[in-house]
């Protein structure tokens, strides 16, 4: 729903047109708590309102007095700074059947007119959610990313839904990185991500997310009753393959040389995985900020040991 997008205030949206009726109809449709409508009936005044203004959506007419309506998509699109913007093209129902390439329409969604309220408010807003996820998705593992997490954590406390957090960290991964390179880097934590995903999926039960952090830090959820067996499932699963991205010599010797943070030679173990597990059973978590708080905790208790491991919350019961 357009309301859990608009939570921290109204969504700012151009609505480009110089057909009055249609104008009035689209303004009709979301309350201004919602969306709050800034109307040109030229396409150059909004652009130059968009490139210092950006809004957060953009709906244009076809056809305009001063430029077509895929003229004014393509030019919008093609700065990467504005490529955020999602923009839905209006377009006359003719045009479905005119054998145009889609392929080229740069438009994140489209409606065709005369259009029906309610097939209207649902493009607009699954274009909107689908912006959300797209630019929040982290760039190596798609995954979703901080907004996404963050949201995900808070309905469900303030749902009173019972579940566990499991916040997934990488030992010893800068090490693999400073000697291995990014490019080995990041192939290791693709691998981490399809591990904790396809452990998380191998799991029954609705309450099934897997989110990336950043870096080498991973989140996932799952029912109270599976979490345990799910991170026995996880370590053995990483355990397993993680010596095949070292070397033979450092695989053998398991260990390997590199620099510590203040540049000084070290030997670091092979990469392992710690896993903090934050419990809300019965309400016991408040807001968003105290699952942090306890996981931040318990990662460094699981962080005592050196080879892979995982701390379950008990005071969740």
């Amino acid at each position: 729903m357009l309301e859990d997008l608009t939570a921290a205030g109204p969504l700012r949206a151009f609505l480009i047109s110089a057909d009055e009726a249609f104008v009035r109809q689209v303004q009709g449709i979301w309350p201004d708590t919602c969306i709050q409508w800034m109307v040109f009936d030229r396409a150059g005044a909004a652009v130059e309102q968009l490139f210092s203004d950006p809004p957060a959506l953009l709906v244009s007419d076809a056809q305009l007095p001063d430029m077509t309506g895929d003229a004014l998509v393509t030019l919008v699109k093609s700065e990467n700074v504005y490529s955020q913007v999602a923009v839905v093209l209006c377009l006359p129902n003719e045009a479905l059947h005119a054998g145009r390439d889609w392929s080229t329409l740069e438009a994140d969604d489209f409606v065709l007119l005369p259009f029906e309220q309610e097939e209207f408010k649902a493009r607009i807003e699954l274009t909107l959610a689908r912006m959300t996820r797209t630019l929040d998705a982290n760039p190596l593992t798609r995954l979703p990313g901080n907004t996404t997490i963050i949201q995900f954590i808070k309905d469900n406390i303030e749902k009173r839904r019972d579940f566990a957090l499991g916040y997934v960290d990488l030992d010893n991964f800068k090490a693999f990185n400073d000697k291995y390179g990014f490019l080995r880097g990041d192939e290791a934590l693709m691998m981490a991500a399809r591990v904790i995903v396809n452990t998380v999926r191998s799991f029954p039960g609705g309450m099934n997310f897997v989110g990336h952090v950043g870096g080498d830090d991973f989140v996932f959820a799952l029912p109270l009753d599976t979490v345990e067996a799910a991170c026995r499932r996880l370590i053995a699963r990483f355990d397993a393959i993680v010596p095949s991205f070292y070397d033979a010599e450092d695989r053998e010797r398991g260990s390997i040389v590199s620099n510590d943070r203040r540049g000084e030679v070290q030997t670091f173990p092979l990469m392992s995985v710690s896993i903090a597990v934050v419990c809300n059973r019965d309400g016991s978590l408040g807001h968003y900020a105290e699952a942090s708080a306890i996981a931040s905790q318990l990662k460094k208790k699981a962080k005592e040991n050196f080879a892979s491991c995982f701390v379950i919350d008990q005071r969740a019961g």
